[in-house]
């Protein structure tokens, strides 16, 4: 491993005001123990009870997603890692950034996706949540009902927004942030 100046990583950690900032490969327990952490994060911020709740939801489904993908793909160690930060937006809010890589085809389509409902606005994200809730699940997704993303949209403060970018490889790295 290359020497790192790590009171560099430290203080620009700091300087950016992030809690919670995770790069490896991901397991249910990791996620979990990842998620007591920043809720105990949370607390000594002293976030509201609502932002507490939003952030962690938004920050589970995040890496719950990542999680399910990596694995339904059946990709490497290396390819299944994903990259979280979670932090102090403003005074009021939250980001929680997270990436993982992906075959190119589905990072576009997320990418679609995700920009279809940064375009919608509370009320629109609320009926899309509801027509959802009513649509039979395909067994054969890589996801579930696909809830997930229409939940971060409902939870965040600003539209959601992402990047897809492409890889030597083929594949290609997707991030998502959320303003909560």
């Amino acid at each position: 491993m290359k020497q790192l100046d790590l009171l560099s990583i430290r203080q620009e950690f700091n300087d950016k005001n992030i809690l919670l900032c995770f790069n490896g490969p991901i397991s249910s327990s990791l996620i979990q123990e990842l998620g007591n952490a920043l809720r105990n994060y949370l607390q000594v911020d002293e976030a509201t009870p609502s932002h507490s709740t939003d952030v962690f939801g938004v920050y589970i489904e995040l890496t719950q997603n990542i999680r399910h993908y990596t694995q339904a793909k059946q990709f490497s160690e290396l390819e299944s890692s994903a990259t979280v930060v979670v932090g102090r937006y403003d005074e009021q809010h939250y980001s929680v950034l997270a990436g993982n890589m992906v075959d190119r085809e589905d990072g576009l389509a997320m990418k679609a996706r995700v920009q279809e409902l940064a375009l919608m606005d509370k009320a629109e994200l609320k009926a899309a949540y509801k027509k959802q809730l009513r649509e039979p699940r395909d067994q054969d997704a890589l996801s579930g009902a696909g809830l997930g993303l229409i939940d971060i949209a409902r939870r965040s403060a600003q539209p959601v927004t992402c990047d897809l970018t492409d890889t030597p490889d083929g594949k290609a790295f997707f991030s998502i942030l959320a303003i909560v």
